[in-house]
């Protein structure tokens, strides 16, 4: 497996080795020990989770404010531009985001550690996106932060307007967010 770091330290590009032939191919998804190693910690994953999104759709950015949840995501069908915001008030990339495109044909995986935002932007006609999880979805804790907040610049490989949930669309910015959270 080739372990790339990116400019959010706890962030990390996991891409595995794929053996393919003719007759298709094979390639580890997940490796408890392998995983530890990539991301220099024991990580215990709760739930899996399956999403099936049209192109142009974006999800996100989203966390929760207890119960946060660490996420092992990658796409098994289309492609997508992945992201993840630091929202870690002490951390020295804190506002920062890192963008990597997965997809069915790299089968890259992005480790998302817990305490950071997350979302995804479809590029493909759609796309089926799996992520496993540190802790379990909790609705009642889960927030979002805006997918264009200018304080956070995140740049979107987009042609017009995303589509997005409601909840998305009415989602405040990154600082907003976090001040009413700490309220």
């Amino acid at each position: 497996m080739k372990i790339s770091p990116t400019s959010i330290s706890d962030v990390v590009l996991l891409e595995p080795k794929v053996f393919g032939d003719s007759r298709g191919f094979f390639f580890e998804s997940y490796n408890e020990d392998a995983f530890r190693q990539a991301v220099g910690q024991e990580v215990r994953f709760v739930q899996d989770n399956h999403s099936r999104s049209a192109r142009g759709v974006l999800r996100g950015l989203h966390y929760q404010v207890k119960q946060p949840q660490g996420k092992l995501v990658r796409v098994v069908r289309g492609t997508v531009f992945d992201v993840a915001v630091d929202i870690r008030p002490a951390s020295p990339t804190f506002g920062k985001w890192v963008g990597v495109e997965l997809s069915e044909d790299n089968h890259r995986q992005l480790w998302v550690p817990p305490g950071l935002a997350h979302g995804f932007l479809v590029l493909s006609e759609s796309a089926d996106f799996l992520y496993k999880t540190t802790d379990y979805y909790a609705p009642q804790y889960e927030r979002s932060i805006a997918w264009n907040d200018p304080a956070i610049g995140i740049r979107w490989p987009l042609n017009g307007e995303p589509t997005l949930s409601a909840k998305d669309a009415a989602a405040p910015t990154m600082a907003d967010g976090l001040r009413r959270d700490a309220e």
